[in-house]
């Protein structure tokens, strides 16, 4: 399969991109700087920012499935709704139809499956964060793909294990769950529809 990945210098883009590579499939991933990407066969690297309309065409394009792990730091400029507003744009143009997409527990209807503290922090010092990927979320739903948009609740660097728990039951709490697994379950979706038009939370 080709895929094209937006966010593959983050930390579970870094998971997802060698799963796929790992996996036999083909990726072709938007960078802004190539040095944080290792060349490697099956890996197409695209220079540029997801917020260029003509470059995130340029990943997109002859993608069979789009996976969008776009992350922002606190104190920076969230990119995560104007990044994906330009990948939806470059998939309608280009007629690719699968996107899945990274975003968080507490994110829309989820808030009450994180711990108090953690919203505490969503309404103040994760402010700007939570509210692009809320619109995130809101674009997508509304840009009528064949989408699927992963919940995480806390990430961490430990291996890949399989041992997590998933789905939309609205009782399934956040907790750690390693950027490897969650790029596991992440990959499982290009191939399984069972969450089409769902926000599955892993945790």
């Amino acid at each position: 399969m080709q895929i094209a990945l937006f966010g593959a210098t983050g930390g579970t883009g870094r998971q997802v991109l060698e799963q796929a590579l790992a996996s036999g499939h083909t990726v072709t991933a938007l960078v802004r700087d190539p040095a944080k990407i290792e060349a490697r066969p099956g890996l197409n690297v695209v220079c540029g920012d997801v917020l260029d309309q003509e470059a995130t065409s340029r990943c997109v394009q002859g993608a069979d499935a789009v996976i969008c792990v776009l992350g922002s730091g606190v104190g920076t400029e969230p990119v995560e709704a104007h990044g994906t507003q330009r990948i939806i744009e470059a998939m309608q143009t280009n007629g690719v139809r699968r996107l899945v997409a990274v975003t968080s527990l507490g994110v829309g209807d989820s808030r009450e499956q994180v711990s108090p503290e953690f919203r505490q922090a969503m309404d103040t010092v994760l402010q700007p964060i939570i509210a692009a990927k809320t619109e995130q979320e809101r674009l997508i739903q509304a840009s009528g793909l064949d989408w699927t948009i992963v919940r995480p609740g806390g990430l961490g660097d430990g291996p890949r294990t399989g041992d997590y728990r998933s789905g939309t039951d609205p009782t399934l709490m956040a907790g750690l769950v390693s950027r490897a697994d969650v790029a596991e379950f992440v990959m499982r979706q290009l191939s399984d529809v069972s969450y089409l038009h769902q926000c599955p939370a892993v945790t």
